[in-house]
């Protein structure tokens, strides 16, 4: 009953989303279609269903219709290639539960495509989230590539490497990168990058066709600090650079560009994949991180977003 339930949910969501689409944005049913991933009969069944439910009226009546313009609001604004907006809990703003869920749809919609393809993991809390609620399914064609290494700095697995659980819930090839999250020294990243077996993971992430990363942010509480990969010591030089953010370890200023040297002479992770090649989605949540989130979408170090309504209004702001 429960399964049923939720399927039907989720139906009425999509047909929220076709008759927003076609009613509110003025997409054709083919357009329609090929943003959503379906055929031409689906989005039209979609189209007539959001008209049969009462979801259409003068306005979207269903609380994704809000979410919808604010994403639109946000591709129109960061220049995005793909955005999506999800309710906000009222009382826990910050919480992730719709932010992996949507996360998660969008991760396995990219695994079902029959060619094969590269995907790129970064980390972080809200990415392991969305990792967590991955389906089962049976991809062997495509290939999972980790951006960051999977060492804490105390040799212990770092524990929100994910790349591990994308691997054993999809049945893809996974390609992780067994390196420290930041090395000791810019000379040891340099030998570590130059072994063979890193310099193959590298230029696989480099190729990929999509990618996923979270965004950190470099306040108080940053995780980075949190987590034990970063000094109080570098922390307070980064925030006295101009540091407001994170991707894969990569610290980046207020406008995006990233802060030369410090830190990011010894993160270990692989470049954030070219945007111009892929998609780089960025999926992060929360009043701290809204600052970090917007300059990594004005550098366009990501060109895609999925968030909640309360952090896309302070985006937006």
């Amino acid at each position: 009953m429960a399964a049923r339930q939720d399927n039907s949910a989720t139906r009425l969501d999509d047909a929220a989303r076709a008759g927003w689409l076609y009613y509110v944005a003025g997409n054709t049913q083919d357009q329609i279609a090929a943003k959503m991933g379906i055929s031409r009969q689906s989005a039209q069944r979609l189209v007539s269903l959001s008209i049969s439910e009462g979801l259409i009226k003068v306005r979207l009546d269903h609380p994704i219709g809000r979410c919808l313009d604010l994403a639109e609001r946000l591709r129109a604004r960061f220049g995005l290639d793909h955005c999506e907006v999800v309710p906000s809990d009222p009382e826990h703003t910050a919480s992730t539960v719709g932010v992996a869920s949507a996360a998660a749809a969008e991760i396995e919609r990219c695994l079902r495509a029959p060619d094969p393809i590269v995907m790129a993991i970064g980390t972080g809390r809200t990415l392991k989230a969305a990792v967590e609620q991955l389906q089962p399914m049976e991809c062997p064609h495509h290939k999972v590539v980790s951006l960051t290494g999977n060492i804490a700095p105390d040799g212990s697995a770092a524990f929100y490497n994910v790349i591990f659980n994308v691997a054993d819930t999809v049945k893809a090839r996974s390609f992780p990168m067994p390196l420290p999250v930041i090395a000791s020294t810019a000379r040891e990243r340099e030998l570590l990058h130059a072994q063979p077996m890193i310099a193959s993971t590298l230029a696989l992430a480099a190729q990929a066709n999509i990618t996923f990363v979270g965004v950190g942010h470099l306040g108080a509480d940053a995780p980075l600090v949190v987590d034990g990969f970063m000094s109080e010591v570098d922390h307070k030089a980064l925030q006295k650079a101009g540091a407001v953010g994170e991707i894969c370890g990569w610290c980046f200023d207020a406008e995006g560009r990233l802060v030369e040297g410090l830190i990011n002479d010894r993160v270990a992770s692989a470049p954030i994949p070219s945007r111009e090649k892929g998609l780089v989605i960025a999926i992060a949540v929360g009043d701290a991180k809204a600052a970090a989130i917007r300059a990594s979408l004005v550098r366009r170090l990501a060109s895609g977003l999925i968030t909640n309504e309360r952090t896309a209004e302070l985006l937006l702001a």
